[in-house]
C-alpha cells in the first residue's frame, strides 16, 4: 500500500545535500501528520488511532543517495522501483524521503514514500508541499456564523437522529448491493501473481496537445488522459500476446470527498467510479467517446453510488470487522476492476526547494494485490505527469507500457 511520487528539480549550482537534507528535515518535523504513528486500541476490539512518536527525529526518515550516470543514462527509474518496494516499518510514521544527487543535467530528486493508511493523494501532495518553498498549507478554517436554530423537542430530535441512520444504512446498502452486482470472474489480462517486486516508469506528455484533442472532439483532459491510456494499454496487451479487440478493462477512478474549506490534511476521503475502458475499440476518437459517456454517467450519478464508492465503506464498518475482512477485501479486488487510475491536484503556481525550481513529478498509486499495474496522473504547469507501477513479476520492464502511452497521444493528436 506505498504511494508516493518521484519529484525532479532543476538545481541553480552545485546541490549540497547535507544541507538539502537538513532543510527537509526542519520542514517535515513542523508537520504534525508526519510525527504520527498508528497505535493498536484496546477498545473496541481491532480498533487503532493516531499518536505523536514520542521518540519522532524527522532525520531518521530522510535519506541521501548519489546515483551515477555513467553505466546508465537515466538511472532515477530503476533505483526508485527498488526505493518504493522496500516496506516502512509500521512501528515508526508511515512515511520515507529520499533525496538523490548525480543526476543528468544537473538536477537531483527528491522521492516521498507514504503508506495509504496516512493519508490519500489530496493529503498526499499537501505533506509534499510543506517541503516545499513558500507554500502555506490549508488550515481548517472556523465555520461561518450562523442564527441559532429554534429549539426542537426530543421527539423531534430522535426522529432526526433515526432519519440520518436511515439514509445512511440505505446508501451503505446501495453501495453494497452495487459491489455484488459488479462482481465478476477474475480473468484479467493484467492480473498478476502476487509480488513484493515492483517496476516504475515515468512519462511526460504536453498539456498543449491533450488541450487540442479536448478542443476538437470536447470532454475534458481527464477524459482525453483516460482515453490515451485506453490506447495505451490496448497497445501494451497486443505487444504481451492478449488479444484486445472487442476487450474492456476496468479501471477504479478514485474521487476525492474532501470538503474546500481547509479540510484535514491526513486520512481517506475517497469514493470512487468504476470505468470500463474501452481497449477493445481500435478507433483512438471512438475511444474517447466512449470514455466521455461513461465517465459523463459516472458523474451524473455521483461519487455517493455504485461499486466504485466502496472507499466509503471503510468508514461504516466496525472497527474489528474492519480489520479481519481488509486483506479478504483487499485479494478480491479483482474481481471488481483491472487496475487503479488516479489524479493527483497539483495547482499551477510554480513550486521549488531551497529555490531549486520543480520540474516534473511524477505520482504512483499503490498496487492492488494480483493487479499487474497502477497508474497516477499529475498536471503541473505546461506537462502532464504519468507515474506508472507495476508489479515486477510480471511486468520485469515498463518500457514497452511507457512507449505505448507516448504511441497513443500520438494517434489521437494526428486524428485531432
Amino acid at each position: 500500500m506505498h504511494m508516493g511520487a518521484v519529484v525532479t528539480f532543476t538545481a541553480r549550482g552545485t546541490v549540497d545535500p547535507a544541507a538539502l537534507t537538513a532543510l527537509l528535515a526542519q520542514r517535515a518535523a513542523r508537520l504534525p501528520k508526519l510525527r504520527q504513528r498508528a497505535r493498536a486500541e484496546l477498545f473496541p476490539p481491532g480498533s487503532a488511532s493516531w499518536a505523536d512518536d514520542p521518540g519522532f527525529v524527522a532525520a531518521a526518515h530522510i535519506d541521501h543517495v548519489t546515483l551515477s550516470s555513467l553505466y546508465e543514462p537515466d538511472p532515477l527509474p530503476a533505483y526508485a522501483s527498488r526505493w518504493i518496494a522496500e516496506p516502512l516499518d509500521t512501528t515508526r510514521p508511515l512515511w520515507h524521503l529520499t533525496l538523490v544527487t548525480g543526476l543528468p543535467d544537473g538536477k537531483f530528486a527528491l522521492l516521498l514514500k507514504l503508506h495509504h493508511a496516512l493519508t490519500d493523494g489530496a493529503g498526499a501532495y499537501a505533506v509534499a508541499a510543506g517541503l516545499l518553498d513558500g507554500v502555506e498549507l490549508p488550515t481548517q478554517r472556523s465555520a461561518p456564523s450562523r442564527a441559532i436554530p429554534a429549539p426542537r423537542s426530543p421527539l423531534d430530535t430522535v426522529k432526526g437522529a433515526l432519519g440520518s441512520v436511515w439514509d445512511q444504512a440505505n446508501e451503505t446498502a446501495g453501495i453494497a448491493s452495487s459491489l455484488v452486482r459488479a462482481a465478476r470472474p477474475p480473468l484479467s489480462p493484467v492480473s498478476a501473481p502476487p509480488s513484493a517486486e515492483r517496476r516504475l516508469g515515468f512519462v511526460r506528455l504536453p498539456l498543449a496537445e491533450l488541450r487540442q484533442v479536448r478542443k476538437a472532439h470536447g470532454g475534458t483532459t481527464n477524459d482525453v488522459v483516460l482515453a490515451v491510456l485506453s490506447g495505451a494499454l490496448r497497445e501494451w496487451l497486443v505487444n504481451r500476446g492478449h488479444r484486445a479487440d472487442g476487450r474492456m478493462l476496468r479501471a477504479l477512478i478514485p474521487v476525492s470527498v474532501r470538503g474546500r474549506t481547509g479540510a484535514q490534511l491526513g486520512g481517506n476521503k475517497l469514493s470512487g467510479y468504476l470505468c470500463d475502458l474501452p481497449v477493445g475499440e481500435d478507433d483512438p476518437v471512438e475511444r474517447l467517446r466512449v470514455v466521455r459517456r461513461a465517465m459523463h454517467r459516472n458523474k451524473a450519478a455521483g461519487p455517493g453510488r455504485g461499486a466504485g464508492a466502496l472507499p466509503l465503506l471503510a468508514d461504516r464498518v466496525p472497527s474489528l470487522l474492519h480489520r479481519l475482512g481488509t486483506r479478504t477485501a483487499g485479494r478480491a479486488a479483482p474481481l471488481l476492476f483491472d487496475l487503479v487510475i488516479t489524479t493527483v491536484p497539483v495547482p499551477p503556481a510554480r513550486l521549488s526547494l531551497d529555490g531549486a525550481r520543480l520540474a516534473e513529478m511524477y505520482p504512483f498509486v499503490p498496487l492492488a494485490p494480483r493487479h499487474a499495474v497502477g497508474i497516477a496522473v499529475a498536471t503541473y504547469r505546461d506537462s502532464v505527469h504519468v507515474g506508472l507501477q507495476a508489479n515486477g513479476a510480471a511486468v520485469p520492464d515498463v518500457g514497452s507500457l511507457r512507449d505505448a502511452v507516448l504511441k497513443s497521444t500520438s494517434r489521437l493528436l494526428d486524428a485531432s
